[in-house]
């Protein structure tokens, strides 16, 4: 199946790395094309993207969905864009699936007329702005014919769901549901163990590796939560240059080298967060300038945490779980010293705290915030990312 997804400045990362990531573990050949005038794209919270094509370059192709993220100003810009506007018009006569989600429906598909006569959501803050053509509903996904609408960060996996569904059916999405831990009801749920309050003063300073490899659902929505908490978050590159070659293709461009970010003025950070993936987590822990960090990190009693296969390849070798008990995703478990907590979505021991993948990706970005800056902003972010815990 071959399916289109355009970004461009403001774009939401969740909302657009979500799809991709979970299209193409269905086996969908997922063209990231730039709405803009070259193919790096800054989306929203500082995110670097680099796409596969240009949409001006991608008429004359065909394909079996369309898929536009939302974001501002992004959604406003992928409806402002008169190549994609004909390409969504000339797929829409020939009766192809679209979709969008969060600000795009109205901003964009709506004001191409190609919700008329639909049901349809989107963000709350937008619902206003469907035209009287568009029955506008409350929901987290709506699925009206051809037309599949959702309505913020965190529905992104239930839409890119029901798209799995409209492509290849009920049975694809259980095989990708279930090993990635989706769960659909809201909240989120922190085992803790030997609580302890995490020291932080003034804006936290949050180190984030990457590796070719690395899960990009996971490390993306960790960004996107964090930054919008207004944490400083330094994405830092342990291969040969910025540019990351993620787990199901997405390239992110990173801030900083690993090298650089653990020189500045000798940068002290109040979290480090590894994300999973293979085989990014088998290279990550393999830095030893990364290890180093998170050896003195520990010693220095500061906050550090895994998130998938990275607690089971980069924490458990190097014992910086020694003491402490942790989770992983379900394949790693093996792997781990003590393995009792495993089913536990997020695990907190003190100063560590782990989660299971790419499925428990927002809850432990949540828990993190909670952490790190208290109930009340984890309850705001939560509110914010439509993820009503």
């Amino acid at each position: 199946m071959q399916v289109l997804v355009p970004i461009v400045a403001g774009t939401e990362p969740v909302e657009a790395s979500v799809p991709i990531d979970i299209l193409r573990r269905a086996g969908a050949d997922v063209t990231v094309a730039s709405a803009g005038d070259g193919l790096l794209v800054e989306i929203m919270y500082g995110v670097k993207i680099v796409a596969d094509a240009l949409v001006a370059d991608c008429a004359a192709a065909s394909y079996d969905l369309i898929v536009l993220p939302g974001g501002v100003p992004g959604a406003a810009n992928l409806g402002a864009c008169a190549a994609l506007e004909g390409i969504a018009r000339r797929h829409a006569q020939k009766g192809g699936l679209y979709a969008a989600i969060c600000a795009a429906p109205p901003l964009a598909l709506a004001r191409w007329g190609l919700l008329d006569g639909h049901k349809a959501t989107a963000h709350p803050l937008f619902m206003e702005y469907f035209p009287p053509e568009v029955t506008a509903v409350d929901a987290n996904v709506v699925v009206d014919g051809n037309v599949v609408t959702s309505s913020g960060p965190a529905t992104s996996t239930e839409f890119a769901l029901a798209l799995v569904e409209q492509l290849y059916g009920k049975g694809k999405v259980e095989q990708i549901a279930k090993p990635m831990l989706v769960r659909f009801g809201a909240g989120y749920n922190i085992k803790e163990l030997n609580s302890v309050q995490w020291q932080c003063s003034g804006t936290p300073k949050v180190l984030l590796p990457l590796a070719n490899g690395s899960e990009e659902m996971e490390a993306i929505t960790i960004i996107d939560a964090l930054r919008r908490a207004n944490a400083s978050v330094v994405v830092a590159s342990v291969e040969d240059g910025v540019e990351i070659a993620a787990l199901h293709g997405m390239r992110i461009v990173a801030d900083v080298m690993l090298e650089d970010a653990a020189d500045q003025n000798q940068t002290q950070f109040d979290l480090i967060i590894v994300p999973g993936g293979m085989p990014g987590a088998e290279t990550l822990g393999g830095s030893e300038k990364l290890v180093a960090l998170l050896k003195k990190q520990a010693e220095a009693k500061r906050p550090y945490g895994a998130i998938g296969a990275a607690a089971a390849h980069v924490l458990q070798p190097h014992g910086l779980l020694t003491g402490r008990k942790a989770t992983t995703c379900a394949s790693m478990t093996g792997l781990m010293a003590h393995a009792s907590e495993c089913e536990n979505r997020v695990v907190v021991d003190g100063n560590v705290i782990t989660s299971r993948g790419a499925g428990t990706a927002m809850e432990y970005a949540l828990a993190v915030v909670e952490k790190l800056l208290g109930r009340d902003e984890a309850r705001r972010l939560a509110d914010d990312l439509l993820f009503f815990a």
